[in-house]
C-alpha cells in the first residue's frame, strides 16, 4: 500500500567528483512529484534537501562546476524518511571528512531513516557504512567488479537498473537514480502519480529491457592475455563454426592446452566466449546498420532468428528488435546507417 500520510524529508548527499544527474536527477523526481501530487489536491509530498558529505558544504562536479549546500549531511540529527547518497568521490572517500560522513550514514537505522539508497558509486559509500553486508545491491556495471572485490560482504547484482533488499535500495549508474526515484515515488504514491512524474520528465516509468543495464559483456583484457589474441580473428570469423578444434589450430596451440590456458587467463569457457563476442557484434550491427536481423543473425554467427532472440533474452534480458529500437544510432534514422559498420574497439571488441 502506498505511504501518503505525511511529508517525507529525503536527503540527497551530493558526493564530489560526479555528473550533476547523479544527484539532480532524482531531486527532479521527488520535486516534480510534488507538483503532480498538487495537482491531484494533496498538500503532502517530501521536503527534499540536497546536502553535501562534508562540514565545507562544497561539491565539486566532474564538469568543473562548484556548488555550494545549505546544510552538510553531519548536521542533519532529526529523523529522515530517505537517503539517497549520489556518486562517488574516490580519490577522497578514505580521508578523515568522508569517515565522518560513513559513521553518519552507519548511524541511519530503522528508528531514524525509513529507507537508504544510492545511485551509481554511492553503493561503496553505503558498504563502507556496513549497510550492505550480506545485502543485494547494484552500481554502474562499470564498478561492480571493484565493489565485489573491497566489499565480499556484498551480494553485487552487475546488470539491474535497481535492486531492493529491505530498506536499502541501490541503482546503477547516472541515469539509473532516476529510475530508482521514480520506483520510491511509486511505492509512496502508487502507480499514477508515479507515471505522471515520469511522463512530466518524458522519461520511462519502467525502462524496456526489462530494467538491465546493457554492459559490455566482454571485459576489457590486457593485451597479453590469449583473449586478445583471439579476439579480432574471431570476430572476423563468426559466420564459422568457432570450435575447440578450429580455434586452437589458428593459435598453434593443442585443444587441451588452449582449453586450459584461455580458461585461467578470462575465467570463461571458450564457447562462452565466442557466444559473447558473437552478441557483442550483432549489438554493433543493431546499433549502427540497417541489416535486417535475420541477415546478423546469420553474420554472426547466432544461428536463426529464434536462437539469436533465444541468446539475447539470456544475456541482455532484451529482444534484438527492442535493442535495435532503442539504441540504434540517430543518424541511422537519417538514412546513413548503412554506411556505418561495427568495429573493433577498446571497451569490449
Amino acid at each position: 500500500m502506498a505511504d501518503t500520510e505525511r511529508i517525507k524529508k529525503v536527503v540527497i548527499v551530493a558526493m564530489s567528483g560526479n555528473m550533476l544527474l547523479d544527484f539532480a536527477g532524482p531531486a527532479d523526481v521527488f520535486i516534480n512529484a510534488n507538483h503532480c501530487l498538487r495537482e491531484n489536491g494533496s498538500k503532502i509530498g517530501y521536503d527534499v534537501l540536497v546536502v553535501s558529505p562534508t562540514p565545507n558544504k562544497k561539491i565539486n562536479t566532474l564538469m568543473g562546476l562548484e556548488m555550494g549546500c545549505q546544510f552538510s549531511a553531519l548536521e542533519i540529527t532529526t529523523p529522515m524518511d530517505t537517503i539517497i547518497v549520489a556518486g562517488n568521490d574516490f580519490e577522497t572517500i578514505k580521508r578523515s571528512d568522508y569517515h565522518k560522513f560513513c559513521n553518519w550514514l552507519a548511524l541511519a537505522n530503522e528508528k531514524n531513516t525509513r529507507r537508504i539508497g544510492s545511485v551509481c558509486g554511492g553503493a561503496f559509500a553505503l558498504a563502507e557504512a556496513g549497510l550492505l553486508d550480506g545485502k543485494k545491491a547494484t552500481t554502474h556495471w562499470q564498478l561492480s567488479g571493484r565493489l565485489k572485490r573491497e566489499y565480499p560482504l556484498v551480494n553485487v547484482n552487475t546488470n539491474a537498473f535497481y535492486v531492493c533488499d529491505g530498506r536499502i535500495y541501490t541503482s546503477g549508474g547516472v541515469s539509473s537514480g532516476i529510475d530508482l526515484a521514480l520506483a520510491l515515488v511509486e511505492e509512496d504514491h502508487g502507480r499514477d502519480i508515479a507515471i505522471k512524474v515520469a511522463r512530466r520528465l518524458v522519461f520511462y516509468l519502467c525502462r524496456p529491457g526489462f530494467q538491465v543495464q546493457f554492459a559490455n559483456l566482454l571485459p576489457v583484457y590486457e593485451s597479453s592475455n590469449i583473449a586478445v589474441s583471439l579476439q579480432k580473428w574471431a570476430t572476423e570469423h563468426l559466420d564459422q563454426a568457432l570450435d575447440v578444434v578450429t580455434i586452437p589450430t589458428h593459435l598453434n596451440m593443442s585443444p587441451r592446452n588452449f582449453t586450459r590456458v584461455f580458461h585461467k587467463q578470462t575465467g570463461l569457457s571458450p564457447a562462452k566466449f565466442i557466444e559473447k563476442l558473437r552478441v557483442e557484434t550483432a549489438r554493433q550491427y543493431l546499433e549502427g546498420t540497417n541489416m535486417s536481423i535475420e541477415n546478423i543473425a546469420e553474420k554472426c554467427g547466432l544461428g536463426n532468428l529464434v536462437s539469436m532472440r533465444r541468446i539475447f533474452l539470456r544475456h541482455l534480458m532484451t529482444t534484438p528488435s527492442d535493442y535495435r529500437r532503442v539504441f540504434q544510432t540517430s543518424i541511422n534514422t537519417s538514412g546513413f546507417g548503412d554506411l556505418l559498420q561495427p568495429y573493433s574497439n577498446n571497451t569490449g571488441l
